[in-house]
């Protein structure tokens, strides 16, 4: 196991310095000379300093028990340091009490190294298959492109909690400060770097909203590497102006279903009118890849599997020492839940410290929409993560690989399936799930937006409708919780569905038990398994 590195895990002395000098306007003088004296000593090349700062990165990478900082009056965005990014990427399931199930091939045999390699990066591989390890080293390409846009700030939502009348402290992690206005870029730029690395010609991927696409589009382009993006159909008519940025980056953009592949061809014969699902243009990018000449090319996906679960913790790991400086903990912690790999990312550090125990009381809540229901009404079995059945099984809530999910506005949620980090979490009740609407989620959208000025992706919304929620309970109630949830990017492209929640266009579509048992019923069966 490769131990974590100081800067992944701050001491309280350095980090109360750090925050000091975010918030210099309201420190005293005091306090801004004592980081100016805990700065100097961690310069300093004595040996009692380096067994100082050894000590402090043991006691931090040991437990979050200690202490806490003092308190100290948070800014509207508290932005860390560089040298503050993090240069480990956090595997959670080597904390967990037992990791998910393996990934299987259709046989029920466990999926190998060699079984999967033909799909994925080697490296990628290496990280899926990997339930031990706690930390993996972020590269130094990597790491070189996330100073460009990270670290992503800590906000606190002064003007939410106000209006709401609420004694709860909401915090959000804001990851739209790039330009594919959300959290994916996190992944693509390590995905494509383990391609390039490897020397390969071609990707392929799916996107749903089109952030995923726009994400591997930039990282595709900066390391040398031709891209086709299957985009689902609904999000390519309903958002012409996400594929003109992933063709801005020379990309290949195509509708899917599509009648350039076997699997989207077949798609149209039985579905002449689909709009498209991500578990649909899946399957067309997995085919794409397996065909390139030369064993060229592979297929990368933007959620849901171990790997991307993995690039993504940097979202909690830069929260946890965004909070630590503050001398806050979340009592709940929120994200949308479509493939699962943003949730995942975001309470990676602070499940740990409830699957260790020290902090059993911790709530995170997966929020889906009420159209795609996987965690909420879906079934814990194996099932294919795409709708053509070519990739290999996974262990997760879902509403069966045939189930299309109708084209709601959060396209980035329309799966049927869910990380199984998620849904071991939730199977083994560690984490709760809730269903919203989407025309109640476009209400809290909206009313975010006047408030803190940033107009959040549907995606985002759900999970600002339900830290709302919470937000309002403590207002009944008068308990001071603090809130954090996930502000995964922005919706300055998704105008077409606030102009339809404005007009009063919106509906909201619910699954029928029909409708679900229908999608079920694809469900494999796998001797000696399920």
């Amino acid at each position: 196991m490769i131990a974590p590195e100081e800067n992944n895990a701050m001491s309280s002395k350095a980090a109360e310095g750090s925050a000091v000098a975010t918030c210099a306007a309201a420190a005293s003088a005091e306090a801004v000379a004592s980081a100016a004296a805990a700065s100097a000593e961690a310069a300093a090349p004595t040996a009692a300093a380096s067994e100082a700062a050894a000590a402090r990165t043991a006691s931090a990478s040991a437990s979050s028990t200690a202490a806490p900082a003092a308190r100290v009056q948070a800014p509207y965005r508290l932005y860390l340091r560089e040298d503050q990014i993090p240069t480990q990427w956090y595997n959670l399931r080597a904390d967990m009490p037992e990791p998910p199930e393996p990934m299987r091939l259709p046989n029920g045999q466990v999926a190998t190294f060699d079984d999967i390699r033909p799909v994925f990066c080697d490296e990628l591989v290496r990280q899926e298959l990997d339930d031990e390890t706690a930390y993996f080293d972020i590269p130094e390409g990597v790491r070189e492109m996330y100073k460009v846009y990270r670290p992503s700030p800590l906000c606190r939502a002064y003007n939410l909690e106000r209006a709401l009348g609420t004694p709860a402290k909401i915090y959000y992690k804001f990851e739209g400060n790039n330009t594919s206005g959300s959290h994916k870029l996190n992944s693509a730029l390590a995905q494509a770097y383990y391609a390039m690395e490897q020397g390969l010609d071609k990707i392929t991927t799916e996107t749903g909203a089109g952030q995923w696409g726009t994400a591997l589009s930039e990282a595709t382009d900066h390391y040398g590497l031709d891209l086709d993006v299957f985009m689902v159909k609904c999000s390519y008519e309903q958002k012409p102006f996400r594929r003109n940025i992933m063709e801005t980056f020379n990309a290949t953009v195509t509708p899917s279903p599509s009648n350039t592949t076997e699997v989207g061809r077949r798609m149209l014969a039985e579905h002449p009118d689909s709009t498209g699902s991500l578990g649909t243009a899946i399957s067309e990018a997995v085919e794409r890849a397996l065909n390139v000449p030369g064993n060229k090319g592979r297929y990368q996906l933007g959620s849901v599997l171990n790997q991307v679960v993995l690039h993504q913790s940097i979202i909690g790991l830069e929260s946890y020492t965004a909070m630590e400086e503050l001398g806050e903990y979340p009592d709940i912690v929120i994200g949308c839940a479509g493939g699962g790999s943003n949730l995942a990312g975001l309470i990676a550090p602070f499940m740990r410290d409830k699957l260790k125990g020290e902090r059993p009381d911790t709530r995170f809540i997966a929020v889906e929409p009420a159209s795609c229901p996987s965690l909420t009404r879906g079934k814990y079995a194996y099932d294919f993560a795409d709708t053509g059945q070519t990739c290999p099984l996974c262990k997760m809530y879902t509403l069966g690989n045939g189930f299309l999910p109708s084209p709601d506005h959060a396209g980035g949620l329309r799966y049927h399936g869910m990380s199984p980090v998620v849904s071991k979490l939730k199977h083994d009740g560690y984490m709760e799930a809730v269903a919203v609407k989407q025309t109640d989620v476009f209400g809290a959208a909206e009313e975010f937006a006047r408030l803190e000025t940033i107009l959040p992706a549907p995606e985002s919304a759900h999970a600002i409708y339900v830290a709302m929620e919470e937000a309002k309970k403590c207002a009944e109630t008068g308990e001071e919780k603090v809130i954090l949830f996930g502000l995964t990017g922005t919706g300055y492209f998704d105008m077409y569905a606030y102009d339809a929640y404005n007009n009063g266009r919106m509906t909201d579509h619910i699954p029928t038990d029909e409708e679900l048992e229908a999608g079920f019923a694809t469900i494999p069966s796998i001797p000696g398994v399920q």
